[in-house]
């Protein structure tokens, strides 16, 4: 089961302060160049750089309303976990694209944050899992992911749709598993999840949307789970 990356971001001294400006960009498009190349060192590298800048781009885009259960912190903790599992996706372009490549992400899911909070005061029962034998808590799993517009196979084995499944969630970074299995699998609420992971609602419901992006991506092909009705 993968880990979170352990290189995210600390305060610390700004080494590229004492080069010429030329000497700075060529460096900068080397560790760019490097971290698209899946240098997780050069990334954390560019993170510690870019990070404080992208987190002050956030600085009021949360409102009063959300604060007690949404942090900045909480955006950027998620938005460096992200850019570990998307720098693949980058095309290295210098560090203004880095910047701005970053700054997308975070502006992701912050407002994925958000939605996710706005559904816990009007919930949409469409998106609610219920509680049933686990079997029937994949199943429905799927279904809200979207993968198909298809009818799910009822005739399908659902404990081989469960060990598919299962599998696929023991290939996401640990707290996105964790996160999918006790808030949709389980049904515990994203507050109950929070204090179970000590983490704001608000960092749960970002954890939760970019899980499921991961899994629509690993699920594939539709036919891996549902059939066409006769």
């Amino acid at each position: 089961m993968p880990e979170s990356p352990q290189h995210f971001p600390s305060e610390g001294h700004d080494a590229t302060a004492s080069r010429s400006p030329s000497e700075t960009e060529a460096e900068e498009i080397a560790l760019v160049a490097k971290a698209a190349d899946g240098d997780e060192m050069a990334l954390s590298t560019l993170l510690e750089r870019c990070g404080p800048q992208v987190r002050h781009r956030l600085t009021g885009k949360i409102s009063h309303l959300w604060q007690p259960v949404l942090e900045l912190d909480d955006v950027m903790q998620v938005t460096y976990l992200e850019a570990f599992l998307q720098i693949e996706r980058f095309t290295p372009n210098g560090l203004g694209a880095f910047t701005s490549w970053l700054a997308q992400i975070a502006e992701n899911n912050l407002r994925d944050a958000i939605r996710g909070l706005e559904r816990v005061k009007r919930p949409n029962p469409r998106n609610q899992i219920r509680g049933g034998p686990a079997e029937d808590s994949y199943t429905a799993l799927v279904e809200m992911l979207g993968v198909t517009h298809s009818t799910p196979s009822r005739q399908a084995a659902k404990g081989e749709l469960k060990a598919i499944f299962d599998q696929l969630l023991c290939e996401l970074p640990t707290d996105y598993e964790k996160v999918i299995r006790l808030m949709d699998l389980e049904g515990k609420s994203a507050a109950e999840v929070g204090a179970e992971l000590d983490r704001s609602p608000g960092a749960i419901h970002m954890l939760r949307a970019r899980a499921h992006d991961r899994l629509r991506t690993q699920m594939g092909s539709p036919s891996r789970f549902f059939s066409t009705p006769g």
